[in-house]
């Protein structure tokens, strides 16, 4: 990692002092009461728990997963001055219907940086700005009351417009979550979610819930199966880290927000159709999910035969903390894809087998049934009342194409946030994250003889990690309204050392309505 080491250093040094300070002032927390249904749904009212607040909670409050609840039953406690309005209207945790709605746009700039060339599918040296806007709509119904089978019906339509620097190309780190990937796609809303939630109760004993646009209810059995079927993004259950997943409060980074060697099943927008089942117990979850490849890398069309074409996940989750009153959270992830993919040795091999050598594509050496697996390791740990770490390290195969998400085939990440409680704003928060990515000598050979990725292709490769580092404040101004600055430093773009290094600057406007 070249360069970049005073932009951590400096943040980190600007709340160290605040961090080491702990809390002697807050009262101890009341003991768990389990109370009648009739009291808690009217404690509830008065709550209005909200997603936003949950992305932007202070480490020791419940998870933001939509999946997380206590290890105990707790009792609903009202808003505090301490918990302020994060939504611009409140939101009733009492009805049969959810709905809420968001809109994050991103504002990116680079100046030129060091390219003695550049291929097709390079990151563009130029001075460049790009804005990106993603707006969303949540809905959601339960046709019936019941906590132990509980029913959620839920869809989502969204617009996605704007487009990435350099096109979303030249980076296995993008530095925009947000960007869709061919922007040929426009701006006309489509629906990104849609299905049902289904909760099986296993006892009557039951446990607080965050009331949120994946799950309507505010109590859920202890022990219990959930089941989810339709339309949806793989990762927003598989792979979750409360300290960095959320390109709308948080990090901005796909390396840095999801895993980049998890290869999950998804089209060009991030979505994919398919099933989950997952059984929750006290301390700990398992869950698998079955989800629809798409027809070609990186594709918006899926391919609806699950006998030749799927992705599968497993994951799971261990709630247990490595500091004696904080809270922790281990997540262990396996995938298997199967779909029309190639291979980069074979490419590179038949690029070099005839009398004239030619530039190995891997789309000609395409085939049914090719198989690409892959693991992550995935902690988030409470070290104070305020700052909290997650860390993340991914692997996979890398003989075969890379497919969904993006050109990654290790990948280790380190995050903190801090919470701006000290200086009187609870609703803020600072970040700083570094990741490391890297590629097999396979696909090495493939970029190096010139061959292109949907994302890769400088046309030649003197091959290096690709080192990133990423800090942002994310201020809360009113209500829903958050604005954000953040900085991203890329050393070797591409995995390519002859390129860079790049700085990208932002600025973020989020709402949550």
């Amino acid at each position: 990692m070249r360069h970049f080491v005073a932009v951590p250093v400096l943040l980190l040094a600007a709340v160290a002092p605040r961090v080491s300070a702990q809390s002697s002032a807050l009262p101890d927390a009341p003991a768990p009461i389990l109370q009648p249904e009739a009291e808690l749904e009217a404690a509830l009212s008065t709550a209005a728990r909200t997603p936003a607040l949950n992305a932007l909670q202070k480490p020791g409050a419940a998870s933001q997963s939509p999946w997380a609840f206590a290890a105990q039953p707790q009792q609903p406690v009202a808003p505090t001055a301490d918990d302020p309005d994060v939504t611009m209207f409140p939101h009733s945790q009492t009805a049969r219907y959810w709905v809420s709605g968001q809109t994050n746009t991103i504002f990116q700039a680079k100046p030129g940086f060091h390219s003695p060339y550049q291929g097709p599918n390079s990151l563009d040296n130029a001075p460049e700005y790009k804005t990106s806007l993603v707006e969303t709509l949540f809905l959601g119904y339960q046709p019936h009351r019941n906590l132990r089978y509980s029913t959620d019906l839920l869809v989502d339509f969204e617009s996605a417009g704007g487009r990435g620097l350099g096109e979303a190309l030249g980076l296995a780190g993008f530095t925009n979550l947000d960007v869709v990937r061919n922007p040929n796609l426009g701006t006309a809303p489509y629906i990104a979610r849609g299905g049902i939630h289904q909760t099986i109760g296993l006892t009557s004993e039951m446990t607080e819930s965050d009331r949120d646009q994946f799950s309507l209810a505010t109590q859920v059995p202890v022990r219990r199966f959930e089941a989810r079927v339709g339309k949806m993004g793989v990762n927003d259950f598989f792979d979750v880290n409360d300290v960095a997943t959320d390109s709308h409060l948080q990090f901005l980074n796909w390396t840095i927000d999801d895993n980049g060697t998890f290869d999950y099943a998804a089209d060009t927008r991030g979505y994919t159709v398919g099933g989950l089942i997952e059984y929750d117990d006290r301390n700990w979850s398992a869950r698998y999910g079955i989800y629809a490849m798409p027809i070609v890398a990186n594709g918006i069309s899926l391919d609806w035969a699950f006998s030749r074409a799927h992705g599968q996940d497993w994951e799971y989750e261990l709630r247990h903390s490595f500091i004696s009153g904080r809270k922790g959270t281990t997540r262990i992830l396996a995938f298997a894809n199967t779909a029309h993919m190639g291979n980069y040795r074979l490419a590179v091999q038949n690029a070099l087998a005839g009398p004239t050598p030619k530039k190995p594509d891997i789309i000609s050496v395409e085939r049914f049934g090719t198989v690409k697996y892959g693991f992550s390791w995935n902690n988030e740990q409470d070290i104070t009342e305020n700052f909290r770490i997650g860390t993340r390290f991914g692997w996979n195969d890398d003989h075969e194409e890379s497919f969904a998400y993006t050109e990654d085939a290790q990948s280790v990440v380190i995050s903190g946030d801090y919470v701006g409680a000290r200086w009187h704003r609870p609703a803020d928060k600072i970040g700083v994250a570094v990741v490391s990515n890297a590629i097999k000598k396979d696909h090495q050979n493939y970029l190096a003889y010139g061959g292109l990725g949907f994302l890769l292709g400088d046309g030649r490769l003197n091959y290096g990690r690709e080192n990133i580092v990423e800090s942002y404040y994310t201020w809360h101004a009113w209500k829903g309204l958050f604005l954000a600055l953040d900085v991203q430093h890329i050393d070797d773009p591409g995995y390519n050392r002859d390129r860079g290094p790049v700085w990208v600057e932002a600025v973020r406007g989020h709402i949550d309505f």
